[in-house]
């Protein structure tokens, strides 16, 4: 990751390419697997609709109130997680998860839907901004926006790869008296277990555990992490109240829904969109995948890019105003191919800000901040998945129109633009919860 970089010292390129190796791959892996977990559902309902008699709106509904349970209990389980520490935490939520996705296969009509989705969102709470907070555990701020790019690009992948195997699952249809989708459930949940358990023999809590370093090394990066946090300019350990109702918190979750709120909902109903210009179930899971293929190659590269420059709010500004942009053209879309072009726009705006935003955020953010802020800003912005969902739903039943249905989601990222260009102007000053120098 570091071995071309110039001016550089050898201590540091060997520290930072040792835990890149030795942790980023399996938390990706990890994150592929809950991503294919959550979004499922969207192949499902080429199917599971008919056979459960839900209603778009229903649907849509049911589909969001994933995040009601996830934002709800996101903050409280990162705290826990500082608590009995990143290794145990994060393998029961993979765990707990793996066992309820087991269970959507098991739901017959719209309120058996919404409960398990409900308890999806329950077991899986806290896993991405435990995550991102474990990184900051072990990567100085100048490597975050590459580091959480790569760790972020299994969302795109997952959708990639997932498609096509969701698209394939389906086919299974009557297989031992069960529904495609059905087994589609099932067998894409067993992994999120086998992960789980795998997770505690994996992962250090933090570089004092991590005896693969050479003491030289874990002395290095403590010191390194140590230095950065003292420069913090407010309190790091903070009243938790204070740093979820703070401004600047707020606002970045605003900013977080320009981009996650429109990547969530577009996942969830991107396979029946596509599906509604008359193609196949197993063309509908090629298509699909194309945009997150771009989408994965525009986030590592603008990740990068910010890092390599030491900006940030432009960075996370002009992908959301892409975004915007394009979702704005759909209606100009009457067959599939511009419409799957609009899709590759829209989602390399979504996901290529993910990076230099969790950079921004995580510079800003330090201690119990970091902890409470990165866990409300995620819970927030996803909620905006909720709201993304259930309005694409209900206009789609009320219109039969994708195109009016995908309106919430342009203004969602126009105003998260607007308002992360407010951030950078004002700099966050000091009653921010821990405001360090952004980029």
């Amino acid at each position: 990751m570091t071995s071309d970089t110039p001016g550089i010292p050898a201590l540091e390129r060997e520290v930072m390419r040792k835990i890149t190796r030795r942790l980023v791959p399996f938390l990706m892996l990890a994150y592929f697997i809950s991503f294919v977990d959550r979004v499922n559902s969207g192949f499902a309902a080429l199917q599971m609709n008919h056979d459960i008699g839900l209603s778009p709106a229903q649907f849509g509904f049911g589909a969001g109130i994933f995040y009601v349970s996830y934002v709800l209990f996101e903050v409280p389980s990162n705290l826990a997680m500082e608590k009995v520490g990143a290794r145990l935490w994060i393998a029961r939520i993979m765990v707990t998860w793996g066992i309820v996705s087991i269970f959507m296969a098991a739901v017959v009509g719209p309120y058996s839907f919404y409960l398990v989705r409900f308890l999806l969102g329950l077991a899986e709470a806290g896993f991405f901004p435990g995550v991102i907070l474990y990184l900051t555990y072990w990567f100085p701020s100048a490597y975050r926006g590459r580091i959480v790019a790569l760790f972020m690009v299994s969302i795109p992948v997952s959708s990639l790869i997932g498609s096509p195997i969701s698209a394939l699952l389906l086919q299974t249809d009557g297989w031992l008296g069960l529904h495609g989708w059905q087994w589609m459930f099932i067998i894409e949940a067993v992994p999120a277990v086998l992960l789980g358990i795998a997770t505690l023999f994996v992962l250090p809590n933090g570089p004092a555990q991590a005896h693969w370093m050479r003491p030289e090394e874990r002395t290095w990066l403590s010191e390194r992490l140590a230095l950065e946090g003292a420069r913090a300019r407010t309190k790091a350990h903070m009243p938790v109240w204070d740093i979820l109702k703070n401004k600047y918190v707020l606002t970045l979750a605003f900013v977080y829904a320009g981009s996650s709120g429109v990547s969530q909902a577009l996942s969830l109903w991107q396979p029946q969109m596509i599906k509604s210009f008359g193609l196949s179930t197993l063309a509908v899971g090629l298509l699909n995948g194309i945009p997150f293929a771009v989408a994965s190659i525009a986030m590592v590269l603008w990740g990068r890019h910010s890092d390599r420059v030491g900006e940030r709010v432009w960075h996370t500004a002009l992908p959301l105003a892409l975004s915007a942009v394009a979702l704005g053209t759909a209606f100009w879309a009457t067959s599939v191919t511009p419409f799957i072009v609009i899709l590759c726009l829209t989602l390399i705006g979504t996901y290529a800000i993910k990076g230099p935003f969790w950079g921004l955020s995580s510079e800003w953010l330090a201690g119990t901040a970091a902890a409470a802020g990165i866990a409300q800003i995620n819970a927030l912005g996803n909620f905006a998945g909720f709201i993304d969902s259930y309005l694409i739903g209900t206009i789609q039943d009320a219109t039969g129109s994708y195109a009016l249905a995908l309106l919430p989601l342009v203004i969602i990222a126009a105003g998260g633009c607007l308002a992360v260009l407010w951030l950078g102007r004002s700099q966050v000053p000091a009653d921010a919860p821990a405001a360090g120098q952004a980029h």
